[in-house]
């Protein structure tokens, strides 16, 4: 049955079968629990990935009523609430280490982002655009690797994100500058 609900039921079906019966939503699980773990892991470490992918689909369970299938798909919807748990991961990691601080010397950790742009630049892409990519504000960073790590499109990530596809555009625009100003900047230096 998951087989049929994975390959020949739209999300508007699929909403319409969880909204009658609540145990449906594990189809939801089913189909997009890679995209999602996949998108966090991009973000953050493998453990951190795991328990957001979970907290992730708690949340859309409890808010499965207010999902509204004429503005969009589930994926964006997913990720949005996957994006929202990485800040809010990030903001009681940041109290965390603050609160360490003001105990004695600054401890020498590093954030999540930057041992993922690390790994990231190790792995796929050259350290200059993982330099860049830290560079950018946090708004113009949630766009640029929605779109990078999940190929969502401009609509989607507004979606996601919870904001105007105008602001999903000009926040693109400005991240593509500046990475690009980045790198050039590197490639001069370098």
């Amino acid at each position: 049955m998951t087989a049929d609900v994975d390959e020949q039921v739209t999300d508007a079906e699929l909403v319409a079968r969880f909204r009658r019966d609540p145990e449906m939503f594990y189809a939801v699980y089913d189909r997009y629990r890679r995209d999602v773990y996949l998108y966090v892991a991009g973000r953050l470490d493998r453990q951190a990935a795991d328990d957001i992918t979970a907290e992730t689909f708690l949340t859309a369970f409890g808010q499965r009523d207010r999902f509204n299938p004429e503005r969009g798909s589930l994926r964006p919807w997913l990720l949005g609430i996957a994006t929202n748990m990485v800040a809010r991961h990030r903001r009681k990691e940041a109290r965390h280490y603050k609160t360490l601080a003001r105990g004695g010397p600054e401890p020498a950790v590093e954030s999540h982002e930057n041992r993922v742009v690390t790994s990231v630049a190790a792995e796929r892409m050259q350290p200059q655009l993982a330099k860049a990519l830290m560079a950018l504000s946090q708004g113009e960073r949630d766009v640029v690797l929605l779109v990078a790590l999940s190929q969502l499109s401009h609509e989607e990530v507004a979606q996601a994100l919870g904001i105007s596809y105008g602001t999903v555009g000009s926040r693109l625009s400005r991240a593509r500058k500046k990475l690009h100003d980045a790198i050039d900047q590197e490639a001069i230096n370098g």
